[in-house]
């Protein structure tokens, strides 16, 4: 049942509208129009079997089990017609490559998609430029060009276009950019993260010196204490939320792929690793309908996971690219990723808090199984329509495990595609029993959380308050906790804010940073309250 505000939502951004802006499709209708161009794509099939697949795909999103990424929702079977969310561009040590991403990035973004970009190969403000004999600006200054490029631009008529800007720990410039959110004016259309490698977390808990490398010649420019440098990245990130960490030897310690490249960047809120031009379609399942008499539901979930990976296999053959290169690269690897929405949902459905031991076997146990699943839906598909043309050669070759898909599972935000859902953000706790949210185009939703309303007056008021654990009540190590619980499970990396209470001190923010990648974690993100003016959740209690 869509509610008032996912109705608001979907008439906003997502229902084919008419020139006066009035929507010309209900909700069924666009769950409809998604199915059918989305099964079109599987041409093995006669007309009738396709229109089976296609009946099950508006089945499970109708019934809000399942919903893909919005640029999907929005653009499947429409003349735009671009599917996927997530994109990473190179940016080369050059001005011509510098201003083509640009261009590609524009074209991207007006067709819905968000970007990622590592911009260390740039050198440094004031290394020398041999055509002009002059002085490089630096990586921060071609940001700000990136950013101005997007302000422009809209995406899909819609939103503003969604970056993530990311810079090794190790260039000489990283001070720089990881202080440069301290004016909140700065990078708007930017998320930023630093690229953080295992030499450098050694030498900080060995509180020992650390190289700043030039990328233009790998000469050394100066060494800094690693500590220190991490405590300004802590500080920061306690200021502003910004930036994170993405952890990037872990990341290609797990790249599938690692014939064909090292992974460099991540898409807007770090949870698709990517090797430049690639491109991943991600869908979510909503784990809050897989609960039935306070138990998991697994045959049912089983068969969804299996719909949704085949679901998600035919988006890449029904979408339009922006790039040559980028359906090329795309479609070598055929990179998908089926996370989850609800999780909080499915807990307080199950009797289970959120900060818990249970909650964590809870996670486990569900993840392992959507990945299990997501496997063999993946083998499947592999004898049905072959192996991902990059197969040789990969992870999986390596295994003896023939797949459909170089990843299957990631753990997405789902900001928006939990309000059209009605249920809790990703694997997040709730953040409130009431909030506010603020999305796209400055759109302002009030939230109201469903399962409270329901439970309030059949619940005692002490059991009430231990399921309903709002985000800041949950201590910053069961947050980890959790997150490394699904992480463990995951092909490309977990979505999650570690939510902090405002007087959460800078310190707090350091040990968060050591203990994540300690335990394993892809990237890290933090965000205490009231750290900035203007926050995208906020308390209405």
């Amino acid at each position: 049942m869509i509610d008032e505000t996912a109705l608001a939502v979907l008439r906003k951004r997502y229902l084919i509208r008419d020139d006066a802006g009035s929507p010309l499709e209900s909700p069924e209708g666009m769950f409809r129009r998604v199915a059918d161009h989305v099964a079109s794509a599987d041409r093995s099939l006669d007309r009738q079997s396709r229109q089976r697949v296609a009946d099950a795909y508006f089945q499970v999103m109708n019934n809000l089990e399942f919903l893909p990424n919005s640029p999907t929702l929005m653009n499947a079977g429409r003349e735009l017609g671009q599917l996927a969310a997530c994109f990473v561009l190179p940016v080369e040590d050059s001005l011509d490559s510098i201003f083509e991403s640009v261009k590609e990035t524009a074209r991207i973004h007006q067709s819905g998609g968000g970007t990622g970009f590592s911009f260390s190969k740039l050198r440094p403000a004031g290394d020398l430029v041999r055509s002009t004999m002059g002085a490089a600006s630096g990586p921060v200054s071609f940001i700000r060009v990136f950013n101005m490029a997007t302000e422009v631009i809209k995406q899909g008529g819609t939103r503003r276009g969604a970056n993530m800007g990311i810079l090794r720990v190790d260039h000489p410039d990283i001070e720089e950019f990881v202080a440069i959110k301290k004016n909140p004016g700065e990078l708007n259309n930017f998320n930023l993260s630093v690229a953080v490698t295992d030499s450098f977390m050694t030498a900080c808990r060995e509180d020992g010196a650390f190289a700043l490398v030039n990328p233009r010649n790998g000469r050394e420019v100066r060494k800094v204490q690693a500590l220190t440098l991490l405590d300004l990245i802590a500080r920061c990130a306690w200021e502003s939320g910004e930036p994170g960490l993405v952890f990037l030897d872990t990341i290609n310690r797990a790249n599938p792929t690692p014939h064909v490249g090292v992974i460099e960047a991540t898409n807007p809120c770090g949870e698709q690793p990517l090797l430049p031009y690639e491109s991943c379609c991600l869908g979510s399942i909503n784990l809050a309908k897989f609960v039935s008499g306070g138990n998991i539901d697994r045959e049912r979930l089983a068969r969804l996971v299996h719909l949704a990976v085949r679901f998600l296999d035919d988006v890449i053959d029904a979408g339009k690219y922006p790039l040559a290169m980028i359906e090329d690269i795309s479609k070598a690897s055929r990179k998908i990723g089926l996370g989850v929405m609800g999780f909080a949902h499915m807990l307080i459905g199950l009797g289970i808090p959120y900060d818990s031991g249970d909650a964590l076997k809870t996670a486990g146990d569900v993840m392992g199984f959507i990945q299990q699943e997501s496997k063999k839906a993946s083998r499947e598909l592999a004898g049905e329509r072959g192996v991902f043309p990059n197969y040789r050669g990969s992870i999986w070759e390596g295994r003896d495990l023939p797949q459909r898909n170089a990843t299957t599972t990631t753990i997405a935000p789902t900001g928006t595609l939990s309000i059209i859902a009605g249920t809790s953000s990703g694997i997040e706790p709730i953040y409130d029993i009431e909030y506010s949210r603020i999305i796209f185009g400055g759109l302002a939703v009030h939230v109201v959380d469903p399962l409270y309303g329901k439970m309030k007056d059949t619940t005692d008021s002490a059991r009430l308050k231990g399921l309903f654990r709002k985000a800041h009540e949950v201590s910053p190590d069961w947050h980890l906790a959790v997150q490394k619980a699904f992480q463990d499970h995951v092909d490309n990396a977990v979505s999650k804010t570690i939510n902090l209470p405002a007087d959460t001190p800078p310190e707090g923010v350091r040990s968060i940073f050591l203990n994540a990648h300690a335990m394993g974690l892809k990237g890290i993100t933090v965000f205490r309250d009231a750290s900035r003016d203007a926050q995208v959740l906020s308390c209405k209690c």
